[in-house]
């Protein structure tokens, strides 16, 4: 009896692979079965093979599915589960609760009461989960489009803790955030995040932090961090990321690292050159996004250092989202400040970068790509939509900041293994088939400021564990997704 023919669930013929490790691409044809990647073939050698569905990609692109290094999809895995924002530009994998904010081990009555919780939750009723295990069971019981990778957050752990933000936690107060963290360590997440940036996580010292985290060590989880100060003191900032590194024992992540103000323009080289010297000692990583513009909530002091700001959302006067502050200053006859305090609470895009500086960090040769997109915002920052065609079109290939094999590292081999993701981010046999099928001569951002909700251009289709989440320039509804953690997927 001749042997039987392997079966395959899908077969994507003619491709030119770009694996996700660096290297140059090549021609193969890729198959699929229970998940995972099976054979990957030279041309021809499955010609004969037969598989339930096919994909002919002559003239296209097949990579490893983009693993979204810095995302605030807390809330929209389970708000929004078809991810569109993510799988249409390619995103396979998100990592989640980073700046300090994460969903789980908090509940309000209504909107979170303090800012940047209520980037999360703009409604009211999202913070909902007494512990980490059962915002992760939930994921589990409801699961998305895409993976999701989860950080706890500090400030949420503060604002469950603590009755006054505005100093130093107690040892008490202490010892009950490290008994979280340790809850949300066991129950699936893979480190802590901080946003010593934002007034929530200010008061906190840098010893604080180290008390809190304490837990890290024994899970083998990440620090992940928006460091206090990313202008005039941002070497200053850099420095104490790392000493909570060393001091802990762990792997430090410099989260969308930027250099922000007109007086700090150019002191990237200056940034990455410590952030070089010090990846020969401890381990250290960092992640950046592809705009000169970041986003958050809005208030005067961040005004002041942006040439231009724009409104994302407003509760009060929701009609002025997507328009320039000083616009509607101008329309409601006051001043930027005072306009500012009639808007609150509100979110903004500031433009304080310079695209030399974001350049010379997304070249940076261990820089991962993230979008930092707020999916909840009236008039999100085109990040949100755009980010990792952006990468591919605007800086891979009309700029030729580097060749299309790197890129596609930098959002996929590269991220994978600093968050310590088994079988993903590269193409392999034996790999989880979370895959991205694109044009490298179309591919780009349709997002824009002034229209900032848009799908990618030359985005052909995404899979999840060898199931189509985005085809045909549409989300499918299928939702595959799975809770990773560090040591398996």
């Amino acid at each position: 009896m001749p042997p039987m023919e392997p079966h395959y669930d899908l077969i994507i013929r003619n491709g030119t692979l770009i694996d996700g490790t660096g290297q140059p691409r090549f021609k193969a044809d890729l198959a699929i079965r229970d998940g995972r990647i099976a054979s990957i073939a030279a041309p021809g050698v499955l010609d004969a093979v037969r598989a339930d569905g096919e994909l002919d990609a002559t003239g296209r692109i097949v990579a490893p599915g983009f693993i979204d290094a810095h995302t605030h999809d807390d809330r929209l895995l389970l708000s929004a589960p078809d991810m569109a924002p993510k799988v249409s530009q390619g995103v396979t994998t998100v990592v989640a609760g980073n700046c300090g904010v994460s969903r789980a081990q908090v509940r309000f009555r209504g909107r979170p009461p303090v800012p940047p919780l209520d980037l999360l939750d703009d409604e009211g009723g999202w913070f909902r989960f007494d512990t980490f295990h059962d915002y992760v069971e939930a994921l589990e019981a409801g699961p998305a489009a895409t993976n999701a990778v989860l950080l706890a957050g500090h400030s949420t752990l503060r604002v469950a803790v603590m009755d006054n933000l505005d100093r130093p936690a107690s040892e008490a107060e202490a010892e009950r955030m490290r008994e979280m963290l340790d809850e949300a360590l066991s129950a699936g997440a893979i480190g802590l995040s901080t946003g010593l940036y934002y007034e929530p996580a200010r008061a906190a010292t840098t010893e604080e932090v180290i008390e809190v985290a304490q837990p890290l060590a024994k899970h083998g989880g990440l620090y992940c961090t928006h460091m206090r100060n990313e202008g005039e003191r941002v070497i200053d900032s850099l420095e104490e990321t790392f000493r909570i590194g060393r001091e802990l024992g762990v792997p430090v992540l410099v989260s969308h690292h930027k250099v922000l103000g007109r007086a700090n323009h150019g002191r990237s080289g200056e940034t990455l050159a410590l952030i070089e010297r010090t990846m020969r000692t401890q381990p250290v990583c960092l992640d950046c996004y592809p705009y000169d513009a970041s986003s958050t909530i809005l208030t005067l002091e961040r005004t002041r250092d942006a040439t231009r700001t724009i409104v994302t959302w407003s509760r009060p006067l929701p009609q002025y989202a997507g328009r320039d502050l000083s616009a509607i200053a101008a329309e409601l006859g006051v001043t930027e400040e005072q306009a500012v305090a009639r808007l609150a609470p509100a979110g903004a895009i500031y433009f304080s970068m310079d695209d030399a500086d974001v350049q010379r960090i997304l070249a940076f040769a261990e820089t991962m790509v993230g979008s930092d997109g707020l999916p909840h915002d009236s008039a999100p920052h085109p990040r949100l939509w755009g980010t990792f065609p952006r990468v591919l079109g605007h800086y891979s290939r009309t700029l030729g900041l580097f060749p299309l094999e790197t890129a596609v590292h930098k959002m996929t081999g590269l991220t994978a293994r600093n968050f310590g993701l088994t079988d993903r981010g590269v193409l392999a046999a034996g790999a989880w088939a979370d895959l991205t099928v694109f044009d490298a001569d179309t591919v780009d951002e349709a997002a824009t400021f002034a229209r900032p909700i848009a799908p990618a251009r030359g985005i052909d289709a995404v899979f999840v564990a060898g199931v189509a989440v985005w085809k045909d320039g549409a989300a499918t509804g299928a939702r595959p997704g799975r809770v990773l953690s560090r040591e398996a997927a």
